[in-house]
């Protein structure tokens, strides 16, 4: 009997490194038109940032239905595994509620379902725990107890181009979208107990980029034990910026950067940049 963790593909994690890592992959969906791709599989990160730029509407996304993780629940059950699972914020996507349906219909009991509360890379540091947990042999309760107490600790900030991808997909009030848009200002966005939130707004990236380490000093001292990771939408240009000044702020040293995947970036938008880490 083993111990068995699922993600999504919002987590930002590859098909290589999920394979390289022990884990499964439950890919979410982004349709453009009458086209739908399972995110990861049918369609690149760079292909779906060249078709977004270039549509004239705005793609939806979709989440994984129950039959996506029954099969992988029953191959558990089947072994006699623990599963643990670790989606994106239920208040952001159905997969939540996908994977509770599935657990019902799979009649087993061994199945832990966390609900983030969160999203891309700070859901790849949860995932990244539960294997490293999982590697030294803790027991799967025991794994998701620490996981629940860590989600509490972890912190998500974002610098977007805009908010209008937000708030045409639903994600945003059109109150809120207005603020943020005003003059042309970029916004400091967050996501806590899985709501988003605007927290600040600046014209200019170097001031945008200097609100986030205000918020950094807001919200807790960076937990130097666990990894500190950097996402992107389309280009890296701002995210390297961000990058060097919390090197000059904290010095952080290693920092992982990713491209943020096509479900998120369909509501984050082109020219988003991403830090989540784990408080104090």
């Amino acid at each position: 009997m083993g111990i068995r963790i699922i993600t999504d593909t919002t987590s930002d994690i590859s098909i290589k490194q999920a394979a390289q890592m022990n884990i499964t992959l439950i890919p979410l969906k982004v349709i453009f038109g009458d086209k739908e791709y399972k995110e990861g599989v049918d369609i690149t990160i760079e292909g779906f940032y060249e078709k977004l730029v270039k549509a004239e509407r705005l793609p939806t996304t979709s989440q994984p239905s129950p039959d996506d993780f029954l099969k992988h629940f029953k191959e558990g059950k089947a072994a006699g595994d623990s599963i643990i699972v670790l989606l994106i914020a239920s208040k952001l996507s159905g997969t939540y509620q996908s994977a509770m349906i599935a657990k019902e219909m799979a009649n087993y009991d061994d199945i832990y379902i966390i609900d983030s509360n969160t999203a891309t890379c700070a859901l790849r540091i949860l995932v990244e725990q539960a294997v490293k947990l999982r590697d030294e042999g803790i027991s799967a309760g025991d794994i998701a107890s620490r996981l629940m107490d860590l989600r509490e600790r972890i912190v998500f900030l974002a610098m977007l181009d805009t908010l209008e991808f937000l708030h045409k997909g639903g994600r945003l009030s059109k109150s809120s979208t207005i603020l943020g848009t005003l003059l042309r200002f970029k916004p400091i966005i967050t996501i806590n107990d899985g709501t988003i939130g605007v927290i600040g707004k600046e014209r200019g990236v170097n001031k945008a980029i200097g609100r986030i380490v205000e918020a950094i000093d807001e919200m807790g001292e960076i937990d130097n034990d666990y990894p500190v990771h950097l996402g992107y939408t389309a280009e890296d240009d701002q995210c390297r910026l961000l990058k060097d000044r919390l090197n000059s702020a904290y010095k952080l040293g290693d920092m992982k950067m990713h491209p943020v995947g096509c479900v998120v970036g369909t509501h984050a938008g082109p020219g988003a940049c991403v830090i989540t880490y784990v408080r104090k």
